[in-house]
């Protein structure tokens, strides 16, 4: 397992070494376009990649800062990832310390035999805002797809 102090340095590279390139817009982002209030309920939805697990510190940072009452929460959707890919986005979340809520889905056996499947462009994020609705009441979705720059 790889050590804490990679972590903290992965953390304090967010806040020092790319604050112009990423923290400042992404924080520019949020309240140029009013991305967030006051009570607000924000899904974070981790796929394990790297922008992901990115917009997941981001918000781990700027609730640190707490500038204002929001939750928010990390959703892994288990679509039938192999048993390791599922490991290493545990594994990787619990090193970067992002707590993910795992919800179980059977969306790729359920789509396998469709030609150009669907799941990515409509019952996958479906299937997600469904679950954040009924199980969490989350009020906004966000995904690392978003964080190109």
């Amino acid at each position: 397992m790889r050590d804490k102090n990679s972590c903290e340095e992965i953390e304090q590279s967010i806040r020092k070494r790319f604050r112009k390139s990423i923290w400042r817009k992404f924080t520019k982002a949020l309240n140029q376009y009013d991305l967030i209030r006051k009570k607000d309920r924000i899904a974070v939805c981790i796929s394990g990649g790297k922008d992901s697990m990115l917009m997941a510190k981001l918000f781990q940072e700027l609730k640190l800062h707490n500038k204002f009452d929001f939750d928010v929460k990390f959703l892994v959707m288990d679509p039938g990832y192999s048993p390791a890919n599922r490991a290493a986005i545990e594994e990787n979340a619990a090193w970067l310390g992002v707590p993910v809520s795992i919800y179980e889905s059977d969306i790729f056996s359920a789509v396998y035999h469709i030609e150009k499947s669907p799941c990515y462009l409509k019952s996958c994020p479906e299937a997600v805002f469904t679950i954040l609705l009924r199980n969490w009441a989350v009020i906004k979705l966000l995904s690392g797809i978003i964080m190109t720059m």
